[in-house]
């Protein structure tokens, strides 16, 4: 049955007979939902939420008002083709946001799991989001945008397409990147500058204090240390850690090159 028994469907709500409802899911007043759409159990539609077609939540999901979910790809290239946007479990969507479906057919917009998203804000097509990131308020990611595990995009900051952003990396507001973001460290300024190490984030996510100097250590070593880029790699390469083996790996896997300091 594509609504089952145990969802809660409100009166003035739309939902396309081709639609997916999983028990527990509430869905609110006014919302529409599109053919192609499937919605994991247990999640929570506030009124006038969106959903377009080729779109999948999973489970435990909370949309807040006016939020659309699947839009057409703002790409002058796309040409109607089916594509997807698939998002993960557990994720908390705050209200007036827009998340955009993939460009080339059959590709996706990915969002992980436990990710709080807020308001007034849009995550472009193609971008693909990992686990247990914050986006505030009025932050905009364009077409291609990665953004790895536990990472905290501040309000206003504006990700131009195909950057990447690695895990716990954290983004002052108002910050314009235009550059990959390596790991771990904290970036601000209007055009991006590395600042140091995010201690704040690391110790939220259970960094022991050795492994906060071995990150005080590696940004030493790729920003201050007056190494080329490839000889500090070198050098980073020649620890046996976790934190420097993924830095490393990321910084030369990098294609728009990555944020120096300022």
């Amino acid at each position: 049955m594509p609504i089952d028994p145990g969802a809660r469907v409100a009166p003035t709500a739309r939902v396309h007979p081709e639609a997916r409802i999983a028990a527990g899911c509430v869905v609110g007043e006014f919302c529409i939902i599109e053919h192609d759409v499937t919605l994991g159990p247990n999640c929570l539609l506030e009124p006038y939420v969106y959903i377009k077609r080729w779109t999948t939540l999973g489970e435990g999901n909370e949309i807040s008002a006016a939020t659309v979910l699947g839009t057409d790809p703002l790409d002058k290239n796309f040409k109607g083709e089916r594509s997807y946007l698939r998002i993960g479990n557990h994720n908390k969507i705050r209200e007036h946001f827009t998340i955009s479906r993939a460009t080339k057919p059959e590709a996706a917009t990915v969002i992980g799991d436990n990710n709080f998203i807020m308001t007034s804000g849009h995550i472009a097509h193609d971008c693909v989001l990992g686990n247990d990131i914050v986006v505030a308020s009025c932050a905009l990611l364009a077409g291609y945008v990665e953004v790895e595990d536990q990472a905290f995009i501040s309000g206003g900051v504006v990700v131009h397409q195909h950057s990447k952003i690695g895990r716990l990396a954290m983004v002052g507001g108002n910050t314009r990147v235009n550059s990959d973001l390596p790991p771990y460290f904290l970036y601000s300024e209007f055009d991006v500058a590395a600042k140091g190490i995010n201690l704040v984030g690391l110790r939220r996510a259970g960094f022991s204090a050795q492994d906060i100097d071995m990150a005080k250590g590696c940004y030493r070593i790729l920003y201050r240390s007056g190494l080329s880029k490839s000889d500090a790699c070198q050098q980073l390469d020649s620890i046996p850690h976790p934190i420097a083996a993924h830095l490393v790996r990321f910084v030369r896997a990098s294609r728009r090159g990555i944020a120096r300091e300022s």
